[in-house]
């Protein structure tokens, strides 16, 4: 066999090596930069879901708080204010109150964060901080707000059934009680995406 030949014959395999056969060290690097791109976007729709449900959370905080701080109502008579239910009366009501206007510093502060962070890159703590921060705050929020809600609930119950407590009264205490219930849920569902974000956090 010539030279030539033999020269041809290792160009054809050496050819053929590279077109059948990618780097070793692409094939080893596919899988984990795979990994990492998907965690990284699971990432960011966990985060945007957050800013959803704290925003919502926020949204029915404040219609809780402005409901019960106005349910002010009484009965006049010819102009003149014989029979009145405020709120500030019931220790059930000042508490559901309360619980509204922390719901409401909270979110808004949970939310104008996120936003920052989401637009400039720029975290107030490491990850594992934030994760553990969010956790805990939501946490006690969403409890505060069913808590609240559910001790407000018997006292307008029996306001209603034994006729003491006037209907339109009420009325704003059960529209009060549902906006802290719905700001429950939209709370519980973040602290679930921030209990799963602190268990599965890893460094990125």
């Amino acid at each position: 066999m010539s030279p030539s030949k033999e020269m041809g014959g290792s160009q054809d395999n050496t050819t053929k090596n590279e077109e059948g056969m990618a780097p070793a060290y692409i094939e080893n690097q596919s899988p984990v930069y795979t990994a990492v791109v998907q965690r990284s976007r699971r990432e960011g729709l966990m985060k945007k879901s957050q800013v959803v449900l704290r925003t919502i959370g926020f949204v029915f905080s404040v219609l809780s708080f402005v409901i019960m701080a106005c349910n002010r109502h009484g009965i006049t008579t010819d102009g003149v204010l014989y029979y009145s239910d405020n709120f500030n009366d019931y220790d059930a009501y000042r508490y559901l109150l309360s619980v509204a206007v922390i719901s409401t510093v909270y979110t808004k502060f949970q939310v104008v964060r996120q936003i920052i962070e989401l637009c400039t890159g720029k975290l107030m703590l490491s990850h594992e901080g934030l994760n553990f921060v969010d956790f805990i705050g939501d946490q006690i929020v969403a409890y505060l707000l069913i808590s609240a809600a559910s001790t407000a609930v018997p006292t307008t119950n029996d306001g209603r059934t034994s006729g003491v407590l006037l209907s339109s009264f009420t009325n704003s205490c059960a529209a009060s009680i549902s906006m802290a219930f719905m700001a429950f849920l939209a709370m519980a569902l973040s602290a679930l995406i921030s209990g799963y974000r602190l268990s599965t956090q890893t460094s990125i």
